[in-house]
């Protein structure tokens, strides 16, 4: 995502939005480090994400300023709305919190009343204490969440851009599907959906594939291996694409030849719990009550014990390495559910002792009316000839 992937006045309205809970908080300055919140406030694909960053972003209406590494700079200067973009090391070494603490001192941001976000993969524990101390008193809340929330609702846009990411994973599902055989591998299979990924325009995957196989099906995460596909494999699929970066999911359940009733009978827990959970979600839901509706079908089955994954979360914008927002399907989610949000569905079955495991993932737009399915590629199990 860039400047030019939305219309100016998409950018003011964010900006709007956040500059009032900032308000709320009594914040006067805010230290973005996340780069789906960079681009969010001023659009910029720019990786700089990999390394040190973090944009300024005061409460009253200024210029925008943005500290990355030196080689990410002329990007960011002709791709995103900051007004300054400083960069450091890159020639020589160079502490990114020294130059940090020049830019409060001459932008006299020193003294005002901050926020910072900690966000989870983007900012190193020591970069996070300089950061702390340098600002001391003036510290008034941990706004990692604060931008976070305000994302969770899409606008028509970004709506329309999930929408084109969901009709590219539909196509290199299908291309998969095709791919799977006997004798080829996991890796030879994944090779051929991302081909299809990328010709189709989807950015690069803010997580990596999950392709399970035969008795690898009893593991949660794990990337394409070597291992050879064989007749009467039962596996699952997951997968992102990412249109300017808005990403939708999907994961599937497949079966190479006829499935036992033994396949039969967990896909089917994990379908149903997959079905109650989109069920219940609608506008003004509790985030909890389509997670406990999962839980339910899981555990009157007997098999809570196997249910080691979250429900279910929003997605959107992403950087690798994850896709997940704030909001997550659990049993203390404090969120309401509203219109416009995007939610992965995934109440899965892992760590079977028979070496059998279940996933079966749908994005699904909140609308006025419940859930749409953004994915038009059955969850039905998927039945190969072998």
């Amino acid at each position: 995502m860039s400047k030019n992937d939305f219309e100016i006045s998409e950018f003011e309205k964010r900006h709007s939005r956040v500059r009032l809970e900032m308000e709320k908080f009594g914040i006067e300055l805010l230290l973005v480090f996340a780069p789906a919140n960079i681009n969010y406030l001023i659009g910029t694909p720019s990786k700089g994400y990999q390394e040190f960053q973090v944009l300024f972003f005061p409460l009253k209406p200024d210029k925008l300023t943005i500290i990355t590494r030196l080689p990410d700079s002329p990007h960011l200067k002709a791709e995103s709305l900051a007004d300054e973009v400083i960069g450091w090391g890159g020639r020589e070494p160079e502490d990114p919190i020294d130059v940090m603490k020049r830019v409060m001192r001459e932008r006299n941001f020193s003294g005002l009343q901050t926020g910072v976000e900690v966000p989870y993969y983007y900012l190193h524990p020591y970069d996070y204490k300089k950061i702390i101390d340098l600002i001391g008193d003036s510290l008034v809340k941990d706004a990692t969440d604060l931008i976070g929330s305000i994302r969770l609702i899409k606008s028509p846009a970004e709506i329309e851009y999930v929408k084109k990411a969901a009709l590219i994973l539909d196509k290199s599902m299908e291309t998969g599907l095709k791919s799977i055989n006997a004798g080829k591998t996991e890796r030879q299979v994944s090779a051929d959906i991302h081909h299809t990924l990328l010709l189709s325009g989807s950015d690069i995957p803010s997580s990596p594939m999950n392709f399970l196989s035969g008795p690898r099906s009893a593991f949660a995460h794990a990337e394409p291996s070597d291992r050879v596909i064989s007749n009467g494999d039962f596996m699952h699929i997951q997968f992102g694409a990412h249109w300017k970066r808005y990403c939708c999911t999907i994961g599937r359940q497949i079966s190479l030849g006829k499935p036992t009733q033994r396949m039969l009978d967990i896909y089917q827990v994990a379908r149903d719990a997959v079905d109650a959970c989109i069920e219940v979600i609608k506008p003004g839901v509790p985030a909890t009550v389509p997670h406990e509706a999962a839980k339910n079908i899981i555990s009157k089955a007997g098999m809570d014990r196997y249910r080691l994954h979250m429900t279910g979360y929003a997605v959107g914008a992403a950087f690798p390495p994850s896709w997940v927002e704030p909001l997550v399907l659990e049993s203390n989610c404090p969120y309401i559910l509203q219109e416009g949000m995007v939610i992965a569905v995934e109440p899965p079955l892992f760590g079977l002792e028979d070496g059998l495991g279940v996933r079966v993932i749908e994005n699904v737009l909140i609308n006025k009316n419940g859930a749409q399915a953004l994915c038009k590629t059955t969850r039905d199990l998927i039945i190969l000839d072998n």
